[in-house]
């Protein structure tokens, strides 16, 4: 007769980084203060999402900062300021191939967690 385990309590190790919802609650806010800065610039941007995502559009290092707020309610860690890229980012793109890596290590570090 086989024995069968019980489940692991939850906990660092049985959870896995929300890579999906980071990257939703990084997009949402960075879509906005891309909208924000070509307006200000006088930048048309393109209609559809995708478009807007591969945009020339500077996005200011202080901006980011603000958005990580939206991150940190998702993950439960706070994010330092250094994680976002001195000067900023050319387009949404950018910003999320530099931050998500980023984000992923500073959750794995507190959270004790493998991806």
């Amino acid at each position: 007769m086989a024995t069968i385990a019980p489940p692991s309590p939850p906990g660092p190790a049985n959870t896995a980084f929300p890579k999906i919802d980071v990257i939703k609650a990084l997009i949402d806010e960075l879509l906005e203060v891309a909208r924000i800065e070509a307006k200000l610039r006088g930048i048309a941007l393109p209609e559809d999402e995708t478009g807007i995502r591969n945009a020339p559009v500077p996005l200011d290092s202080l901006s980011i900062v603000d958005t990580l707020c939206a991150v940190e309610a998702v993950i439960g860690v706070e994010l330092r300021d250094n994680i976002v890229q001195t000067g900023g980012y050319v387009s949404i793109e950018e910003a999320l191939g530099h931050l998500v890596p980023r984000i992923e290590k500073v959750w794995i570090k507190k959270k004790g967690a493998k991806p």
